[in-house]
């Protein structure tokens, strides 16, 4: 007789999509409980609540994280939510466009025909209800991958610097993955992820969510129709961290700033001074030795957690790796960008501790039709704006320019824009080429890949690929230098000392 555990295992792998209780049998809507996935969740703050609420439809076992104050302010942050009447907002006030909004593809609104929308009242109200009451709490995940044996898949949602180890570890025993973006912290672990989910035949998923979204999928739509023609250059870019988290700062000193000036070394003594003085204990219920994991020693403040690591080197990515998977994706999809060549980064002063406040970085790719160039920028930088845009702006909160031999395309708005907007209108939709998900719904596609009735929207090959390319970026700037890079052999050619930044040492007790 087969476990309830191989049952699944054996759906993921042959998408056969066998239930042991028919759904019409039970009703529309209804699941019984073979068709559902035994879930854990490592990080459960910021993005790690979002995706576990996201497959709250199926059983959650077990819960993470190294802070457990965090942990159960998530879970009263719930249940406060499922005994509240539901929330009425009134729908956004749209802003008069000249561009023609052309509303859901037929193939999301098929996609979307074939289960219900999510009633994610529902879903909170029977966990908070009939989980909670048995679910299990770890503050470390080796402990719940040791003990907890019913889990068939790892939501893993923590610190950038942690993805790959947990990951690797969860596949090592077994376990379907969900990985928040970015993929993993190092070009290295990037690789080792790719290759180990092949290996061991799970369903992994990068956690890219915009990738499942309808008009993104139709900016790629547009470009592999041709509608601008050849794309020889791209501009990507975002406002973050301004307004997120901090970042050009100095790490936290108790040195005193005596006889300094007022020049940027000395405001920077005054600035680490001032953070150390704001020092507190760590809290009780956070473990800071399971927070710095593989990464080396530093005393806990504040200043680093929760939430405000992404801009500390050690544990982040800043900028580019906060919204590179989300932006930089449509462009390596829609031009099937392979690793760049070329690579360069420049900034504003960086310290080597935390990220520069505003970046640039400049990509080359040696493309099928020819040499493609992407920029990016973060912390404020922008491109020029496009002289069809007449009097309007680009939307500094961030986007996507191509730009063609016979066109552009805009992608900073709620929809993809060809430029200018009487060549948008004219065109129309384009030719629909890739197939919709659910919804949109990107954790329920990997719940959904995992049962064997549906196909995988970002799994780790094109995943690891993409987060190869943004890390490079910031290989480059640790590195202070332009990179020439050999993909192939994963190797910087040009400078050898670059090569370190590829790659990490690990404290002991944490390995891939």
């Amino acid at each position: 007789m087969k476990t309830r555990r191989k049952f699944i295992t054996n759906v993921a792998a042959t998408a056969a999509g066998l239930m042991i209780v028919p759904r019409h049998v039970l009703g529309r809507g209804y699941q019984a409980p073979s068709d559902l996935v035994n879930v854990a969740a490592v990080g459960i703050n910021g993005m790690g609540a979002v995706n576990t609420q996201a497959v709250m439809s199926q059983n959650l076992v077990a819960i993470c994280d190294c802070d457990l104050d965090l942990l159960d302010a998530n879970l009263a942050e719930w249940t406060k939510r499922a005994q509240s009447p539901p929330s009425q907002r009134p729908p956004a006030a749209q802003a008069a466009s000249p561009f023609t909004s052309f509303g859901p593809s037929k193939a999301q609104l098929a996609a979307n025909e074939r289960w219900p929308d999510q009633d994610e009242r529902a879903n909170l109200t029977r966990f908070v209800e009939q989980q909670v009451p048995r679910l299990q709490k770890y503050q470390d995940y080796r402990e719940m991958l040791e003990k907890q044996k019913d889990i068939d898949a790892v939501i893993i949602a923590t610190p950038d610097h942690m993805h790959a180890v947990i990951a690797s570890n969860a596949m090592d025993a077994g376990k379907h993955v969900y990985v928040q973006k970015p993929l993993c912290w190092s070009v290295h672990e990037a690789r080792h992820l790719s290759k180990k989910a092949k290996e061991k035949k799970v369903v992994a998923q990068h956690g890219n969510q915009r990738h499942s979204d309808d008009d993104n999928r139709r900016s790629v739509e547009y470009i592999k129709a041709g509608a601008i023609g050849d794309v020889h250059e791209v501009h990507v870019w975002t406002n973050r961290p301004f307004g997120f988290w901090p970042q050009g700062v100095p790490r936290p000193s108790a040195a005193s700033p005596a006889n300094r000036g007022w020049d940027d070394r000395g405001m920077s003594a005054r600035i680490a001074a001032a953070m150390n003085a704001d020092q507190k204990p760590v809290p009780a219920g956070l473990n800071w030795d399971l927070f710095l994991g593989v990464a080396p020693e530093v005393e806990y403040h504040p200043v680093y957690h929760p939430f405000n690591w992404r801009g500390w080197v050690d544990w982040g990515q800043g900028a580019l790796g906060d919204m590179g998977a989300h932006l930089i994706d449509f462009p390596v999809w829609s031009l099937d960008l392979p690793l760049p060549s070329i690579i360069e980064t420049e900034s504003t002063p960086f310290n080597g501790a935390t990220y520069p406040a505003a970046t640039t970085t400049y990509y080359e790719f040696k493309g099928k039709d020819g040499i493609v160039r992407m920029t990016w920028y973060d912390g404020g930088l922008m491109p020029p704006d496009p002289e069809e845009l007449g009097d309007e702006k680009l939307n500094t909160g961030g986007g996507i320019l191509w730009i063609g031999s016979k066109g552009k395309l805009l992608f900073d708005s709620a929809q993809p824009r060809l430029l200018p907007a009487t060549k948008h209108n004219s065109y129309g939709p384009p030719k629909e080429r890739l197939p919709r998900v659910p919804h949109g719904d990107h954790e329920m596609n990997w719940i959904n890949t995992i049962k064997g009735k549906d196909q995988l929207s970002s799994g780790f090959e094109y995943g690891a690929h993409l987060t190869e390319i943004m890390l490079l970026g910031i290989a480059s700037l640790r590195a202070k230098s332009r990179l020439h890079y050999d993909g192939a052999n994963m190797r910087v050619t040009n400078t050898e000392a670059a090569n370190q930044f590829l790659t990490r040492e690990y404290r002991k007790g944490y390995s891939l």
